[in-house]
This record gives C-alpha cells, structure tokens and sequence, in this order.
C-alpha cells in the first residue's frame, strides 16, 4: 500500500511549543505509512532546517497580510497539485486558510483541527471562527483535557468529540560530572541556599508578582534564591516588584537561554504560579530531567502534576500558599529526591514523543477510514472530573 500523504500546517515555525510538537510528530511517523510534509507562511527557524534535513518536504507559502490574495491562491494550487489524503492544522488561522484554500482549489481533503491552550482571553469572533472551523473537521485534537472542555463549553460541542493527545518529549542527557555544579557558580547561586527556577516568558499569565508576593512573606534564612529564564514585556515591571519587595538580592534575571534542560538539571526545583496554562512544555521537561515541581493549580497543570506524588501544587494566586510550597521544597531534600524520581519516571513513560506519535496516528486512521472505533491512547474520560478552572 503507498503511504497516505500527510500535511501538516503551521501558521510559523520560530521556535515555540506547538512547533516543537510538529517537528516531534513529523520525525516520528512511519513513513511506510506516511508520506509526510509541512507548510508555514511565516517566520521560519533552525526547526525547518531539522525537518528537511530528515528529508521531510517543507512548503513556505509566504503571506504577506491580514488578507493575501496572492498567498491564498499559492495556498490553493499547493493543495489542488498535492492531492493530500488528510491535512492537520495547528493554529486557527492555520485552520481557517486551509478550509479557503480547499474550496478554491476544489479539494477537500480531511481536516484535523488544533485545541493548543485554554484560549481564555479570546473574542467572541475568535470563537465564532473556531466553530465554524470544528463544524467543518474531521477530527479535533487538544493538547489537554483542560483545553478540551474549555473549548468544548465556549464552541457548543460535544466535549466527546475531542480527543486528547498530550505533548511528547524528548528527555535530556545527564549533565556530565561537575557541570552542575559549574553552571550553579556561572549563574550566581549562592552556596548552601535552595535554587529555584522559573523558565518562561514574562507576561502576565505566568503570574510572577504572586511569586514575588510569596518570596516576601518567606523568613530571609528560609527564602530559595530563585533565578528567572526568559524575557517579555514585564521584565520591567517585575524588576520594580522585586526592588519594592526587597528581593534584590534573592531574584535574579537570566534573559533568554538556550540551555534550559541544563538549567533544569542544576536546580533544586522549578516554580511555575501560573494565573492559566494548557499543557505546559515547561512542567514536562522538568519533570523528564529529574527537577522537582511547584506548580499552580490551573489548567492542565493538575494532569500533568499530581500532588504530592509527582511535585507540589498550590491555589492559583495564593501567595500564601505559593510560600508554604516553596519553604517545604526548598527544606526537604528528602522530598525533593521522591518527587524527582517520581515525575521523571511519569513523564518520560506518558509523554514519550513515541505516545504522541502513536495516538495521532490513531486519529488520522478513524478520519480515513469511517470503519474505526473512536479511540486514543489517553480517551478524555480518564484524565478527571471537570475542574471549574478549565
């Protein structure tokens, strides 16, 4: 049997968690049983390179605006020479352009659509979008359960059309012998104090002034130094929290880095007091590499993160709370050892880029062939009650 012809579509391809996925999925598959390609309109990075070097055919239609006739039409002709046997599209625009496109080029192939987040601050006319959007798919997929029945409430449909396939990851290598201890010097951990890290943009839904409220109310000899990965448009406005909490010298910023896994490695915990999440990249690479988790209770951080078992998980904005975790973890080596050794052991059997691929698969299988049972690796059913958070 020839191999089904597979595109995957991505508005861009920077670096980010969604296009991290797509680069996992797309090596991941069979090509005895696929045929698979990717196409983008805009940004590319160094994952477009990966991809082709794997021999992975990569399309760039450029779109050069809001409405592009001249990318629509290319857009078009692509899918109307290629004769897809199914398309899978990661973003709404990805999505709403795919669905244009086929009736210009009068080929329709099977369309799977993308639940990447909770989607909170979105419009009316963003959802108005997306379920003219799932009204048209063959299949959805959500990265969470939590995102699921968010979408599944705000678009009208049956939460049971959704299936879930987490993320996958690919777990770091150990850190040589001594680099642990090298890049705790290089970044200015001071010695004999817990170090906490958080990786992540600095915007508003990371919630970092409950952090910095949490740290103030933590005695000076019990406080975790704690070191930022990222940057964003609050970078300032946090500095400012940090000075008027006196945490001058107890936060320190370490701009965008590359070596995270490593950073991951060297902490004694990751801190993550998001006001919402999706599925969280960060949690799950923590988690791969051994790093102990405190996390806010929002989103799809409770199916990633069970309490007590595989990290510690707090009320969303409670400071207090955030405090009484971040003294328990940073105290209790014991502890931290048993979470560690826990998560990894969790996260790099449930989230294997091998699960993701397998479970994707499945659903590409029920669109082309009506015969299927609907069936996944992780069915939504499993993964807990409705949270009033979602």
């Amino acid at each position: 049997m020839q191999p089904r012809k597979l595109l995957v579509v991505s508005d861009e391809m920077e670096v980010g968690g969604s296009q991290r996925q797509i680069t996992y999925l797309l090596g991941g598959l069979d090509r005895r049983q696929w045929q698979p390609e990717l196409v983008f309109f805009r940004k590319e990075s160094f994952l477009v390179r990966d991809l082709r070097a794997q021999g992975i055919v990569v399309h760039h239609v450029p779109k050069r605006g809001r409405l592009d006739l001249r990318f629509v039409l290319a857009y078009a002709a692509l899918l109307r020479r290629e004769r897809y046997d199914l398309v899978h599209a990661f973003s709404l625009t990805a999505e709403l352009w795919t669905i244009v496109a086929g009736w210009l080029a009068r080929r329709r192939s099977p369309l799977v659509a993308s639940i990447r987040g909770l989607y909170l601050d979105e419009s009316e006319r963003f959802w108005r979008i997306k379920r003219f959007i799932l009204s048209r798919s063959a299949a959805v997929i959500a990265n969470a359960r939590a995102g699921a029945v968010a979408a599944a409430k705000r678009a009208g449909v049956p939460v049971t059309n959704i299936d879930v396939v987490p993320n996958g990851l690919i777990p770091p290598d150990a850190l040589p012998p001594g680099q642990r201890d090298l890049l705790r010097q290089a970044i200015g951990v001071p010695a004999e104090r817990p170090f906490a890290l958080f990786v992540g943009r600095l915007v508003k839904e990371k919630n970092l002034a409950c952090l910095m409220r949490a740290l103030a109310r933590i005695p000076t000899d019990q406080r975790p130094w704690v070191a930022l990965a990222g940057n964003g448009p609050l970078r300032g406005d946090i500095d400012a929290m940090r000075e008027a909490a006196g945490l001058d010298a107890d936060v320190r910023f370490l701009g965008e880095r590359k070596d995270t896994a490593a950073l991951m490695q060297s902490a004694d915990f990751l801190v993550l007091p998001s006001s919402y999440e999706g599925m969280s990249n960060v949690l799950m690479e923590a988690m791969a590499a051994g790093c102990p988790v405190v996390a806010s209770d929002v989103g799809g951080n409770p199916e990633l993160v069970e309490d007590g078992v595989t990290g510690l998980l707090f009320p969303s904005d409670d400071a207090d709370a955030l405090a009484r975790c971040l003294q328990t973890m940073g105290s209790d080596k014991a502890l931290r050892l048993r979470l560690s050794q826990q998560a990894a052991q969790v996260a790099r059997q449930r989230y294997s880029v091998e699960q993701l691929v397998r479970s994707t698969t499945r659903v590409y299988e029920r669109c082309l062939d009506a015969r299927a049972p609907r069936a996944g690796d992780v069915p939504l059913s499993t993964l807990g009650s409705t949270r009033d958070d979602a």
